[in-house]
């Protein structure tokens, strides 16, 4: 399905209300006010807007102070640290062509995400962790620095820490170990197989499932999904990316979590509503908000 072909329509709602864990509204073409009604109106009430450089950041902060059922994460996208270090002068990011500004730049940019971090309603330090698939070995030492400086602010701040980990799970789990990570710790967009499930959930690793479990070839992450415990399982979007099926390729929103949670619940063979309830549960704990009160 192509992207021409408009946004997917509105499913049927849940009957208990739950989060999107993982969601990026500045890049999605309605606004906030839009966004969070078409979620409501199907039952997913509550958001987590995610930040991937220091603008989107700010952005996600102020998002969360205009409204009650928005919560933050600030950080550098794994990504963003090498191009801030090594330069980006194929624009191919939202800040546009860009001059290599070395290890400064990088403790600047950390240092701006810091003072977000502290804000109280910025429940989350993410998306950081580390890329193997975008990023060459020339921009690993940002990358893995970048990485750590987010672990140590999770930690100080006693912030949620939220790990985008593509291709890179052994990387990962090593650095959090050698770090120590904190206590609340999710894997966003989680991509791991049974194996890699079962040693987060030893760990008490939160993992946030999105539309993808849902294609074709993502068998792994099915299976990956069977094995982790129901206590550490959250569900997101990663909008405007991710569609799940049946409308991959179209653009994605919160109010498409019901068609993602109906989706987990038929791969673990258990009722969506006992589901539902884990995830809101979930959710609140991990990023430490209180869930909505259902009226």
């Amino acid at each position: 399905m192509s992207r021409e072909q408009g946004a997917p329509p509105l499913p049927e709602a849940l009957t208990v209300e739950v989060a999107d864990s993982h969601t990026h509204v500045d890049m999605q073409a309605d606004s906030m006010e839009e966004t969070l009604a078409k979620a409501a109106s199907v039952g997913v009430t509550t958001l987590i807007q995610v930040g991937c450089d220091v603008a989107g950041s700010r952005w996600a902060a102020e998002a969360a102070a205009a409204h009650e059922r928005v919560h933050a994460a600030v950080a550098l996208h794994p990504n963003e640290a090498p191009r801030i270090v090594l330069g980006d002068p194929d624009g191919w990011s939202r800040q546009g062509e860009r001059p290599a500004g070395g290890d400064a730049a990088l403790d600047e940019a950390l240092g701006q995400i810091e003072e977000l971090a502290a804000l109280p309603h910025v429940l989350g330090v993410g998306e950081t962790g580390l890329d193997h698939f975008r990023t060459g070995p020339e921009g690993m030492a940002a990358q893995e620095r970048s990485f750590r400086a987010h672990i140590e602010l999770a930690k100080r701040h006693d912030k949620a820490l939220v790990i985008h980990d593509r291709e890179a799970h052994a990387d990962v789990l090593r650095i959090l170990r050698e770090e120590g990570a904190p206590d609340r710790t999710v894997f966003h967009c989680f991509s791991g197989d049974a194996e890699m499930a079962e040693t987060c959930a030893r760990h008490g690793y939160y993992m946030s499932f999105a539309g993808n479990v849902t294609f074709k070839n993502a068998h792994p992450l099915r299976e990956a999904l069977r094995a982790a415990p129901r206590e550490l399982l959250l569900v997101e979007t990663d909008a405007p990316f991710l569609t799940p099926a049946p409308y991959r390729g179209r653009p994605n929103a919160p109010y498409l979590i019901p068609v993602t949670v109906r989706a987990m619940a038929e791969i673990r063979d258990e009722p969506t509503e006992a589901l539902a309830k884990a995830l809101a549960t979930n959710t609140a704990e991990s990023f430490g908000y209180q869930p909505p009160v259902r009226h």
